[in-house]
Parts: structure tokens; C-alpha cells; sequence
């Protein structure tokens, strides 16, 4: 007979919020136990949520933690179910990020978290102290108030498994299974059948295909049930938890869970048999090494996982999963679901009556309402299934009363009560970007107003032509650079004054009260390089696009044009990107790519090599040579290489302000979280550039392809 096992609960989760994150992990268990599960595992640090970061250094959040934990104690409904809990645990004054093993208002065993992420965009060392006592237990006194509940004076804390009556489970969190010395290696070699990890694992496009990788490798070589739960949802940050529990077999995947969704609760089951663990390791090489495996210390439960009753054999049949098709969604589909997912989340947790978009016409600002569009989709969805969580959120946030029998059933006519876009035109903006807008927000739905704000930059401009005599004009005017480039700027900032102004005023304008979050649109490669004003349009509430490339930009658009029926999209893949902040002339239209020196497929390849790759000004030269070397000179990589630097250090500045993003790219230049670089610079690096040039000017010119080709080539 199979054992009937839940893996692993996504919860979306929210940091600080005790009361919910409480309701959500008892939900949990009750649908476990309701499918006949006998052990039920949840994402790391559920009480908490993960994203707590300093607050995880109060003594509160511990107080309160215990607390949520005694009433998950208290509950009847973790009677006759294994529970694996996550929270911080103060140990010897020492803070521990902890699972916590409970049966039946009892704790059996409280296991510290062993090895840290202390990377990009985790700071776990911050917080929390790593347990580096291998295989060794100590005893925990706990709480009074605990004591009341269970009994129990003190409980085994340290690096344990836990024996019942018919298996053995170890625990491993996060991070422990990307390492190299992870510890289900050693627990498998002494015995241990089933592993459990919960996660706090975030969204990044293209990275589940290596967190999949990891969870069937853990156990294609040693055998076992790998029980995988992450988070899913955004929890107060930068970050959306992608969910997509798994359960794995000797190395196969047998059950996954959703990786984007509005659900508040997603738990997977799926019946394994302990037997087929038994008969995979029954190798003579991983027995020799078995034998001579050192021991870990057992908490042992009078309680045994299997032995579940079916009602018939075929409910057994259909529990049972032998040949799962694993589910990837390509970049476009993880940029049309991740952001919407994370904006409904920041939405209806904000209290805010919806977002405002300033619409250029540009495919930025393009890309932003589409996905914001798509979060209406979503809504509208999970209305029609008849989530009563997401028709309740769309209510209030509508303006509605609860009693009203509203139903956010269609997606155009929900975005029109929530969503709101404005044009904010000059004389230098073109009939093509405002036809372009108007057109978009007609096919989504959004409430649209069109406006001219000459009047307000032509005030600024006579303001400092009153003040100092002189009045300054546009480059192709005969104005100086440093005219041009304020000339700019005074319309990019204006529209941010513009843009916070009627995210205020137009609910009060439709008749509702509240206001509006402003979303930005500066993508990733533009905020490398500082292509943007510093408070201009790019500064707001929030940035779903903020770590999105050009490139993915483009191509999520071409996906939607039609995933989501809107032709209107295919105006704005061949339009070019332009910011139309100066005159336009019968010899002159302002480009982005000529403006920045360097084109959106080479910043993506810059921000990759300077980021995850760990290079400086020549080491990046050195390795474009090799890349680029059949299309450009070493003399022209090495002109490319030195621009790049020097705009990146003249601009980092920009960064320190820059709007949060959603995190979705490993290249993102986001100061405040994710990449931990100065901002003054010694921008013309002149000892790294002097080798670069000197490297350049000594080696052969390989280039031989046409332009066409050397375009294909360094994209």
C-alpha cells in the first residue's frame, strides 16, 4: 500500500502578518488532512513571512511566532497529522531560522536551518546565525505559555531526523539544497527515506528549470521522496515567491503545483510507496557507502505515515502519478504572469484603489499596462471559478460595498474601474505615440485622459528666463548640450508632478474615494546604462518592468498581441523607441539607441557580464574579444566597453532613487537590495581603460561579417 503524503504548501504569505499567515497554515492542514495525508510541510518561515529582513531582529517577532505556534498547537486540527512548521526560534540568545516538527499538540523536534543565502537578493546572515553542530541535539526550554499548551519543559533542537513507525524524515530548508555538501546526502546514506524542504525561493525568468534540476537530482543517485513547499506571492518586497511545490520520486517529479496564481492556499498531494524507495537503493556501491555512514540522532513518534484507508481502488488509481508532465512556462508567459500576480498582491494589500500609468505610446510604458491588463485577466478568472477571497478583494477595491453581488467577470470592464492612463503630451511628442496610447487603452479598457502640458513647461522655462536673463533653447535650436539636456528634464520631471497629481484626484473624479498607485516603466538596460531623468516619470510607487530587458520586452509584447487578442500591439513592436523630449525636424528624430551610444541587445550582454558574470572594465573587454571578436576590433570593443563603464559610473547615482521593482533578472542594477555597488566613481577609470587600449591596440582585427550578421551575432 502507498503512502498518501502532502508535500508541500504554497502559501502566499504576508511578513508581519500573524493573523492571516495563521489562517492560511491551519487552512493548509485541513486540506491536507481532507485528502488523507499523514504529513504536511509549508514554505520557510511561514508565521513570519520570509521577507521580514530587519524586523526579524526584534524580539517581538519571536513572541508573536511562539504565539501563532501555540495556537497551531492548541487547534484540533493537527490531531493525527505530522506538521512541519516554519518560524524564528531564539536558541541560547542566539536567532535561528527553525522548523518545527509537531504531532498531535506535541513538538517533537526543532530543526535550525544550517546553511544560509547571503546572496543577491538574501541577507540571511543578516538575521539569522547558521547551526553548525552536525548530527548534534541539544535541549530547547521553551516558552511558559507553550509549556501550558503541550506540556512539555523542553524539546531536542539541533540537527536530528525524525524515526516513525514505518520511516524515517529528515529535514533540509532553502538554500541547503543548492549547496554542494547538501544535507539529504548524508541523511539518505543513514536511512532516511523522506526529505522535506521549505522554501523561500523567488521568481526569476528562465530559473525554475534549475531548481527542478536540483530537487530530481537529489534523489536520482540516493533514492527517496524529495517533499518540496515554497511561498508564493508577494509578501511585502521586491520579491514574488513563485510556488510550484513539488513532490519527487527517485529522482522523477510526481506532483506539481501552480508557479503563478492568485490563491491564497495551494496544497499538492500525491501517494508514493516507500517500497519503490527501498527497491531503487538496493545498489551494492550506495550500500557499502550506507554502511559506513555516520549516525544522525532520532526523535522517535509512536505514529506511522502509511496505512491510509481508499474508498475503492480506483480513488487509489487516481491519486497515484506515474508519468507527470513536467510544467515550464516560456519568458513571455512568466512576464504576462509573475508581475500580475505581484501587483494583485501589492494592490489589495496597499488598501489602494488602483494603478496609474503614464502611457508615452513607447513600448515600455506599453509593456506596464499590458501586464496590469493581465492581472485584470487573472481576476477575472479566478472570479468565474468563483474564488470568493479574489471576488472580495475586487469589491473593495472597486469602491463597492461588501454586500454588493459585483463580479469582476470580465476583464476590460474590471481594468476600467482599477487602471488609469494619461498621455501627457508636448510639442515635441508626435500624433503616432498619442494615436498609439488612446488605441491601447481602448483595447484593455483602462480610463484614459489625453493631455497637452506645453503650457506648464513653457511656465518653468520663462520662470528661469525671468530669474537670469536668458532663456534656454533645444540643441537643434543652437542651444549648448547643457540646454538641451534641461530642456529635457524639465518634461520628464513635470510629468511625475503630473502623473502624482491625478493618481490623487481621479478617483474623487469618478465619485470614489482614495487614491491611486502610480506604476513606473524603466526597464532593466535603461537603468544600467542611467538612460532616465532622476524624478522623472520613472520615479513611482512601484516598477513591475523595472528588471525586464528590451529584448524579453519586445518579445512578451509579440506573446500577447495574441495570448490576450490585442492587435494594437503589433503598432508598438515597430515603432522606434524614442523618448521625444527634443524637437522633431525633417532631419532629425530622437532615438534611444542613438542617444545611449549603444543598443538594448548589447546592454543586456554588458549588465550580464558586469553582474553575474563578476566583471570589471577588462576583464569584460577580454571576454567580448573572444565573443565579438568575428564582428567588431578589438579597438571597437574596446571603445563600447569604455562608454559602457563610464555612462554605468556616471549614472549610478540614479540608482540610489530608483523606483522598486519587481525582481526578475539576475543583471538588475537595483541598489537597494539586489546590487550592493558604490555610486561615486572614478568614472573614466584610467588605469583600467589605459590596458584595455593598450591589450586593443596589440591585437589582430578578426572582424570579417556584414552588419546585418554582426547585429544577429551580438544580440
Amino acid at each position: 500500500m502507498g503512502h498518501l503524503i502532502t508535500v508541500a504548501t504554497s502559501l502566499n504569505q504576508w511578513a508581519l502578518d500573524f493573523e492571516g499567515n495563521l489562517e492560511r497554515i491551519l487552512q493548509s492542514i485541513r486540506i491536507a488532512k481532507e485528502r488523507g495525508a499523514t504529513l504536511r510541510v509549508g514554505p520557510e518561515l511561514e508565521i513570519t513571512g520570509y521577507g521580514c529582513l530587519d524586523h526579524f531582529l526584534e524580539g517581538d517577532t519571536t513572541l508573536h511566532s511562539w504565539e501563532v505556534l501555540a495556537k497551531i498547537l492548541e487547534s484540533g486540527d493537527t490531531d493525527d497529522i505530522l506538521c512541519d512548521i516554519g518560524m524564528p526560534v531564539v536558541h541560547k540568545n542566539v536567532i535561528y531560522n527553525c522548523r518545527v516538527i509537531i504531532y498531535n499538540h506535541k513538538i517533537l523536534h526543532i530543526r535550525p536551518k544550517m546553511w544560509m543565502a547571503n546572496n543577491g537578493n538574501y541577507r540571511e546572515l543578516r538575521y539569522f546565525t547558521p547551526w553548525s553542530k552536525h548530527r548534534q541535539v541539544e535541549d530547547h526550554y521553551l516558552p511558559r505559555f507553550i509549556h501550558a499548551v503541550t506540556g512539555q519543559t523542553k524539546v531536542p533542537f539541533g540537527d536530528a531526523v525524525v524515526s516513525t513507525v514505518d520511516t524515517c524524515i529528515g529535514v533540509e530548508l532553502c538554500e541547503e539544497l543548492f549547496t554542494p555538501a547538501s544535507p539529504h546526502i548524508l541523511m539518505g546514506l543513514d536511512g532516511v527515506e523522506i526529505f522535506t524542504n521549505s522554501s523561500g525561493s523567488h521568481h526569476e525568468l528562465r530559473k525554475l528549470y534549475t531548481r527542478v534540476e536540483l530537487i530530481k537530482e537529489a534523489t536520482l543517485k540516493l533514492g527517496g521522496i524529495y517533499l518540496y513547499a515554497n511561498q508564493q506571492g508577494c509578501d511585502g518586497d521586491r520579491l514574488y515567491y513563485d510556488g510550484c511545490a513539488m513532490i519527487a520520486v527517485n529522482g522523477k517529479i510526481v506532483a506539481q503545483g501552480s508557479q503563478f496564481s492568485l490563491n491564497d492556499v495551494e496544497v499538492v498531494t500525491a501517494t508514493v510507496d516507500l517500497e519503490d524507495v527501498r527497491s531503487h537503493r538496493a545498489i551494492s556501491s550506495r550500500s557499502m557507502q550506507a554502511a559506513g555512514a555516520e549516525r544522525y540522532h532520532r526523535i522517535e513518534v509512536d505514529f506511522a505515515l502509511s496505512g491510509g484507508k481508499f474508498d475503492s481502488v480506483r480513488d487509489l488509481d487516481d491519486i497515484i502519478l506515474h508519468d507527470w508532465q513536467l510544467r515550464y512556462h516560456t519568458p513571455e508567459e512568466e512576464i504576462a504572469l509573475g508581475p500580475a500576480c505581484w501587483l494583485w498582491d501589492y494592490l489589495r494589500r496597499s488598501r489602494t484603489q488602483g494603478y496609474f500609468v503614464p502611457l508615452s505610446g513607447g513600448i515600455d510604458s506599453c509593456a506596464t499596462a499590458v501586464i496590469v491588463f493581465s492581472m485584470c485577466r487573472l481576476v477575472a478568472e479566478a472570479a468565474q471559478r468563483k474564488d470568493q477571497q479574489v471576488i472580495s478583494d475586487a469589491r473593495r477595491i472597486a469602491g463597492l460595498p461588501e454586500d454588493s453581488d459585483y463580479v469582476p467577470s470580465d476583464a476590460r470592464e474590471f481594468c476600467n474601474r482599477v487602471f488609469h492612463t494619461c498621455y501627457m503630451g508636448t510639442e515635441n511628442s508626435s500624433t503616432e505615440t498619442r494615436g498609439r496610447a488612446k488605441e491601447l487603452a481602448e483595447a484593455i479598457g483602462s480610463y484614459h485622459t489625453d493631455l497637452n502640458m506645453d503650457t506648464v513647461v513653457t511656465a518653468v522655462r520663462n520662470l528661469f528666463a525671468m530669474v537670469t536673463g536668458t532663456k534656454p533653447r533645444f540643441r537643434v535650436h543652437g542651444g549648448t548640450s547643457a540646454e538641451n539636456l534641461a530642456l529635457q528634464n524639465i518634461q520628464a520631471r513635470l510629468r511625475m508632478v503630473i502623473a502624482y497629481l491625478f493618481a490623487q484626484l481621479l478617483p474623487w473624479v469618478r465619485g470614489r474615494n482614495g487614491g491611486l498607485l502610480v506604476l513606473g516603466s524603466a526597464n532593466v538596460d535603461e537603468s544600467l546604462r542611467g538612460y532616465l531623468t532622476k524624478y522623472d516619470c520613472s520615479s513611482a510607487d512601484i516598477n513591475p518592468i523595472g528588471a525586464i530587458s528590451k529584448t524579453d520586452l519586445k518579445k512578451f509584447i509579440a506573446y500577447a498581441e495574441g495570448a490576450f487578442e490585442l492587435p494594437v500591439l503589433n503598432h508598438f513592436l515597430n515603432a522606434t523607441p524614442t523618448a521625444e523630449l527634443e524637437p522633431i525636424t525633417e532631419t532629425y528624430v530622437q532615438a534611444d539607441e542613438a542617444d545611449m551610444g549603444m543598443t538594448y541587445d548589447e546592454l543586456s550582454v554588458f549588465g550580464r557580464l558586469r553582474k553575474v558574470d563578476k566583471c570589471g572594465p577588462y576583464s569584460m573587454f577580454t571576454k567580448l574579444v573572444h565573443q565579438w571578436g568575428s564582428v567588431l576590433s578589438p579597438t571597437q570593443i574596446a571603445d563600447k566597453v569604455k562608454l559602457f563603464f563610464f555612462e554605468y559610473a556616471r549614472n549610478r547615482h540614479k540608482m540610489t532613487t530608483l523606483t522598486p521593482s519587481y525582481h526578475a533578472e539576475q543583471y538588475s542594477p537595483d541598489d537597494n537590495r539586489f546590487d550592493l555597488r558604490q555610486f561615486l566613481y572614478p568614472s573614466r577609470f584610467p588605469w583600467q581603460f589605459k590596458k584595455i587600449d593598450a591589450v586593443a591596440a596589440s591585437l589582430p582585427d578578426r572582424s570579417r561579417m556584414s552588419a546585418a550578421e554582426a547585429k544577429q551575432k551580438m544580440a
